[in-house]
């Protein structure tokens, strides 16, 4: 028997998956509505839109990898009408006026975006137990001043230990400072000045786990029934409550505030130090004309001219200075660590 003999029509094309051109024409998403975000767990997101309706999202696969935050303002189809079981879709991410983000150390590349869209930063500390560390204070401020956020900074427990002094020395800064009690009889005249600092705004409280972060929330709105925790007592750290962030609105107010888990490394290998010393508009016309390696530390650099123009310190000017530099000294000390 001899052998077939094969020729090109024994060959057989395999047709392609679509036959159809694919068109370049994307949906307009006209009838989208605009929502923010309050929550954000394992890939669905809690948002309220415009009118007030709850409403359960998932991303749309058109947003790539960009991720999604509590503050964010979103474009949302689908099955808006917040009934239980429903889903709708998130096709569009607004573009965001600021955010807070860190990387888990100074030596870490990767950004993590915590919040967006937010007007205020509450920097929550206790005055003991655990106590304040200037560091993340530090670090907070930096994130403050380059993204155009107003930093505020509470001190809880101020009536079971003396605050200490290096606390009251940001108000050179301008950071408006609040004192707040646990078991005083103002601890009600404390939570009323606390919602008057927050009333009409987007705020964030950030802070070490154990300052009372979650107990301020629910001073604040009592039904959102926020888990407290108390102190290692061999550590001297508090143990986490607060596993994601969530922005709940402010009882008979405009205001929104957001709580987020302890933090207790806040990375700033992803900001420039340019950036920090732009935050300082007084300061950053007379950094322009610095040397262009100027660290801005020393004895040569313009800006202690600038503090000192008859040769003698001006003490709000050497106050400010010094503000600066503290900031920049945390920047470049990319191995110290966050608790010192």
């Amino acid at each position: 028997m001899t052998p077939r003999q094969y020729d090109e029509s024994d060959a057989r094309v395999r047709p392609g998956r679509s036959t159809r051109p694919r068109s370049k024409d994307r949906p307009s998403h006209s009838a989208a509505i605009t929502a923010l975000i309050t929550t954000v767990d394992r890939g669905r997101q809690t948002c309220i839109s415009d009118d007030g309706v709850i409403i359960t999202a998932m991303r749309a696969r058109e947003l790539g990898p960009k991720s999604v935050v509590v503050g964010d303002r979103v474009s949302l189809v689908g099955d808006v009408s917040g009934s239980q079981g429903s889903l709708a879709r998130i096709v569009a991410v607004n573009e965001r006026r600021n955010s807070l983000s860190r990387t888990v150390d100074d030596a870490a590349q990767v950004e993590r975006t915590i919040v967006a869209n937010i007007d205020q930063l509450v920097i929550v500390v206790a005055a003991t137990n655990p106590e304040p560390r200037r560091g993340l204070i530090d670090r907070f401020l930096v994130s403050a001043f380059t993204e155009g956020i107003v930093p505020k900074l509470v001190i809880t427990k101020s009536d079971l230990s003396e605050v200490p002094d290096f606390l009251l020395e940001y108000s050179k800064l301008g950071v408006e400072i609040l004192h707040t009690a646990i078991k005083s009889q103002s601890r009600e005249k404390d939570v009323q000045a606390l919602h008057a600092m927050l009333e009409g705004k987007i705020s964030v409280l950030v802070g070490h786990s154990g300052v009372g972060k979650s107990t301020l929330i629910n001073a604040l709105v009592p039904e959102a029934e926020r888990l407290t925790g108390d102190v290692n007592a061999a550590t001297g750290r508090g143990r986490h409550t607060s596993s994601s962030a969530i922005a709940l609105p402010l009882i008979k107010s405009d205001g929104w505030i957001i709580d987020t888990p302890g933090i207790r490394a806040f990375g700033l290998s992803h900001i420039d130090p340019n950036r920090i010393v732009d935050a300082f508009t007084d300061l950053s016309e007379v950094a322009a004309n610095c040397l262009s390696n100027c660290s801005h530390a020393e004895s040569s650099c313009s800006l202690d001219v600038w503090a000192a123009p008859d040769g003698v310190v001006d003490p709000e000017r050497g106050a400010r200075l010094a503000s600066l530099r503290s900031l920049l000294a945390v920047k470049d000390q990319s191995t110290a660590s966050n608790e010192e």
